[in-house]
């Protein structure tokens, strides 16, 4: 993973990083990269069937009757921080979990949503991405009729050192807000990183 820049005398250039957005099911992925894309998104939504009766909870999320089966995908650039984002979207059904390593090569960071009705359902894309060392950033979706608990008592719960933060999946302002944070934090992992790995070449003195 890298970032690149430019000399003061050099073209101002633009880098392309790729974005994973990911959670449990019915969490709001969809809804965060249609919100925040500045292309029409590409999504892969079909009719839910039979297979998720029993296998998909529901409880929390009335009317859903479409889930993603592949990926969704948007792009969203941002000059202030010289790059243009490709953000991908997961399928949060569990059946569909065998797709998530092959979306996630070559990214440099992932949001994953929560929502705290039901925040368990983002334990599991917490670990997938800590277990292959991709930085990330857990972002709440507010839910019409959710309890709004403070974020400092959901990162507790969370047990991370990532960053938490509010999000509104329907808002752009929001969800940009969030790609941010999470360019911020990626570019920091990357340093810290790379620091350590010139410690590590350091010769010791035995």
């Amino acid at each position: 993973m890298a970032f690149s820049g430019s000399s003061p005398d050099s073209e101002p250039t633009t880098t392309p990083l790729k974005i994973i957005i990911a959670g449990g099911f019915g969490v709001g992925k969809t809804t965060f990269v249609g919100s925040v894309s500045e292309i029409p998104p590409l999504t892969t939504e079909a009719h839910m069937t039979v297979a998720s009766v029993g296998v998909d909870d529901t409880s929390k999320i009335a009317g859903k009757t479409t889930t993603t089966v592949a990926m969704d995908f948007g792009r969203i650039t941002l000059p202030e921080q010289d790059v243009v984002l490709y953000l991908f979207g997961t399928p949060g059904q569990d059946r569909f979990w065998f797709m998530w390593d092959e979306l996630t090569m070559g990214a440099v960071g992932a949001v994953v949503l929560a929502d705290t009705r039901r925040l368990a359902d983002s334990f599991a894309a917490i670990d997938f991405f800590e277990d292959r060392r991709v930085p990330f950033v857990v972002a709440v979706n507010h839910f019409e009729g959710a309890l709004i608990h403070p974020i400092g008592d959901v990162r507790k719960a969370l047990d991370i050192e990532h960053p938490v933060l509010s999000c509104d999946a329907r808002s752009q302002q929001s969800t940009r807000a969030s790609l941010i944070e999470l360019v911020r934090h990626a570019l920091e992992a990357t340093l810290a990183e790379e620091a350590r790995a010139a410690r590590s070449a350091l010769p010791t003195r035995t």
